[in-house]
């Protein structure tokens, strides 16, 4: 008979960002971080670059008491010697992703982000946009039409995750 288990296991990294961003355990952003410098990124986009993190909203930053993307962006800019600028903030009233669905998050962050007066240090450069997790790309869509606005050329982003869509899971 074989055995049947009535619970899925998470991977390491599911283990990973959900600790980093959900129980507090900010010690896991330097390694999480450190993985996220080393993508290889090709020099040209990196030459003249600065690194922006996804801001969180301030009631999020409240609770949780750290912006677990700032903290990432802040071991990305250190390793890779590139200035950290938060040229973003982000506007009260968008609620959690975790539930909804793409169009769902589209309409979520709609208008989320705005320029920093920060934001001219990024004029004219490369951003490397830092974020724990990519999901549809909602929110880092937002977030490069926010800096576009303040002048930003080119936005590359870097996530320390991605999340797979079922489909693409089932298939492998």
């Amino acid at each position: 008979m074989a055995a049947r288990f009535a619970f899925e296991l998470a991977s390491p990294v599911d283990d990973l960002v959900h600790g980093l961003k959900y129980e507090g355990w900010r010690e896991l952003a330097g390694l999480m971080g450190e993985a996220v410098a080393r993508l290889d990124v090709p020099d040209q986009w990196v030459r003249n670059a600065v690194v922006v993190p996804v801001p969180t909203t301030p009631n999020r930053l409240r609770s949780r008491g750290y912006n677990q993307a700032a903290l990432l962006a802040m071991r990305v800019a250190d390793l890779r010697r590139l200035p950290l600028v938060n040229a973003l903030e982000r506007r009260e009233g968008a609620g959690s992703q975790t539930t909804l669905t793409r169009d769902e998050r589209r309409r979520n962050v709609r208008g989320a982000f705005a320029p920093t007066r920060e934001a001219a240090r990024a004029r004219g450069r490369t951003v490397l946009l830092v974020d724990d997790v990519l999901t549809t790309g909602a929110t880092v869509s937002e977030a490069a039409d926010a800096l576009s606005e303040a002048g930003v050329p080119e936005v590359v982003v870097l996530t320390f995750a991605r999340v797979v869509p079922t489909r693409a899971r089932d298939a492998a």
